[in-house]
C-alpha cells in the first residue's frame, strides 16, 4: 500500500508539473499547431507504462468514466451559454438539418461501413460503434468556434450541433448495446425509454437554467452575492441540471446543455464568470480527461488495432460523417466549402470516450476489444487532424465563398 501511494503522489505531481509548464507556454503554444488535447493525450500515452502502479486498472477506468461525464457536463453547459437565441433564430435550420439528417444518416451510414470492413463482429456491434462515433465534441471545436475568422453561423452550428447530439445519439447506443450483448428482450422497452429521455431532459435543462438565472439576476440586484460565488452558481447548476434530469428519468447531457443556453439567454447581467471559470478549472478538467485517455484507453486500443479498425477510424473522420452533412445541408444555400468545413469540424472526443467506458462497465459485449480499438484510434487521429487542421482552415473558410454545392 505505502509503494502505490507513492507511487501516486509521484504520478500526480509529474502531470502538475507539465500542467505548469503548459500554463507558462500558453502564448507560445498557440502560435503554433499544437492543442491543449494534442499535448495531453501524448503525455498520457507517455505515463501509460507506470499508470498500472498508481491502482487497479478497473478503479481508474471507473474514476476515468467519472472524470469524462464531469468534463463534458461543464463543457456543454459553458458553450449552449454562449448561444444567442436572438441570432441563432436565423441559421438554427443548419444545426437542426445536421441533428435531424445528418446524425441518422451517419449511424446508417457508418454501420454499413463497419460491416462491410469487419463483418464478424456482428450487425449489432456494427450499429453500436457507429453510434458511438457518431457525437462530436465541444471541447475539440473550441478554436473553430472561437475563432474571430469563422463566420457566426458556422462557428454557431457547430457548437449547437456538438451539444445536442451526444444526447440524442445515447438511445441509439443503448439499443446497439443490448442488442450486441444478446439482452433483445429488454430492446421493447427502449423506446420508451428514449422518448421518456429526450423529453424531459429539455425540461429539466430549461426549468434548472432560467430559474436559476433569474435567482441570480435577483441576488446581484438585491446585493445579496459577491462576485466570486457566481462561479459557485454557475458549477453548481450544471450538475443540478444533470442530476435532477437523470434522477427523473431524462437524459442529463441534453438537460446540461439546454440548462446552460437558457441561462445564458436569461441571466440578465455579463456571464464572464462563466469563461472566467472555463478558462481556469474548467481547462484543468479538459487537461486531465484527455491524458487519462491517453493513458489509460488509446494504448489498450493500439495494442488491439487491426487494418480494419484503422479503415473505419479514417472513414468516420472523413466520407462517414462528411457526406451526410454535405446531404442534410441541400438547399440551405451555404457554398460547398462551408458544407465541407461542417462536415470536417465533426471531431470525436469526450462523448465517444465516454459511451464507451459506460457500455463496456454495463454491457457484456462480445469483441469489446475491437470497440475499444476502433474508438481510441477515431479520438487519437481526431486529437491530432483536426488539431492541426483548426487555425488553418478558420482563417481560410473566413477568406472568401467557395463554389456552390
Amino acid at each position: 500500500m505505502a509503494d502505490t501511494g507513492a507511487h501516486t503522489e509521484l504520478f500526480l505531481l509529474i502531470i502538475l508539473i507539465c500542467v505548469i509548464l503548459y500554463s507558462f507556454l500558453t502564448n507560445v503554444i498557440s502560435k503554433t499547431v499544437l492543442t491543449l488535447p494534442i499535448i495531453f493525450v501524448t503525455l498520457g500515452y507517455l505515463f501509460a507504462p507506470v499508470a498500472d502502479t498508481v491502482g487497479p486498472v478497473e478503479e481508474l477506468r471507473s474514476s476515468a468514466r467519472l472524470l469524462a461525464e464531469i468534463t463534458l457536463v461543464l463543457v456543454l453547459f459553458s458553450d449552449a451559454s454562449h448561444i444567442r437565441f436572438s441570432r441563432l433564430r436565423m441559421t438554427f435550420s443548419i444545426p437542426l438539418r445536421m441533428l435531424i439528417v445528418g446524425l441518422p444518416l451517419t449511424i446508417a451510414l457508418g454501420t454499413a461501413v463497419v460491416m462491410i470492413l469487419s463483418p464478424e463482429g456482428g450487425l449489432a456491434l456494427a450499429f453500436l460503434t457507429a453510434a458511438v462515433l457518431t457525437p462530436t465534441d465541444a471541447a475539440l471545436g473550441q478554436t473553430v468556434v472561437s475563432s474571430p475568422d469563422v463566420p457566426e453561423r458556422l462557428g454557431q452550428s457547430i457548437n449547437v450541433e456538438s451539444g445536442l447530439n451526444d444526447g440524442l445519439v445515447l438511445p441509439f447506443v443503448l439499443l446497439g448495446a443490448i442488442l450486441a450483448s444478446s439482452t433483445e428482450a429488454a430492446a421493447g422497452a427502449l423506446a420508451q425509454t428514449a422518448i421518456i429521455q429526450v423529453i424531459l431532459g429539455p425540461l429539466v435543462g430549461i426549468a434548472v437554467g432560467w430559474l436559476a438565472a433569474r435567482t441570480l439576476d435577483l441576488a446581484q440586484q438585491r446585493n445579496w452575492i459577491i462576485e466570486s460565488a457566481e462561479g459557485i452558481v454557475f458549477l453548481a447548476t450544471a450538475f443540478v441540471s444533470y442530476l435532477a434530469s437523470e434522477l427523473v428519468g431524462g437524459n442529463g447531457f441534453i438537460a446540461a446543455f439546454v440548462a446552460g443556453a437558457v441561462f445564458g439567454n436569461t441571466f440578465r447581467h455579463d456571464i464572464h464568470f462563466i469563461s472566467e471559470f472555463m478558462e481556469g478549472a474548467g481547462q484543468l478538467l479538459t487537461m486531465a480527461a484527455f491524458l487519462v485517455f491517453g493513458a489509460l484507453m488509446l494504448p489498450d486500443g493500439l495494442a488491439h488495432m487491426t487494418v480494419p479498425t484503422v479503415l473505419i477510424a479514417v472513414a468516420f473522420l472523413t466520407f462517414v460523417r462528411m457526406a451526410p452533412i454535405w446531404l442534410s445541408l441541400a438547399g440551405t444555400g451555404l457554398v460547398l466549402k462551408e458544407k465541407l468545413f461542417l462536415g470536417w469540424f465533426g471531431p470525436r472526443g469526450l462523448a465517444s470516450v465516454l459511451f464507451t467506458l459506460i457500455m463496456m462497465d454495463e454491457f457484456d459485449l462480445p469483441n469489446e476489444e475491437e470497440l475499444l480499438a476502433c474508438v481510441s484510434i477515431t479520438v487519437a487521429l481526431s486529437v491530432l487532424l483536426h488539431g492541426i487542421s483548426a487555425s488553418p482552415l478558420a482563417k481560410r473558410i473566413g477568406g472568401g465563398a467557395g463554389d456552390r454545392g
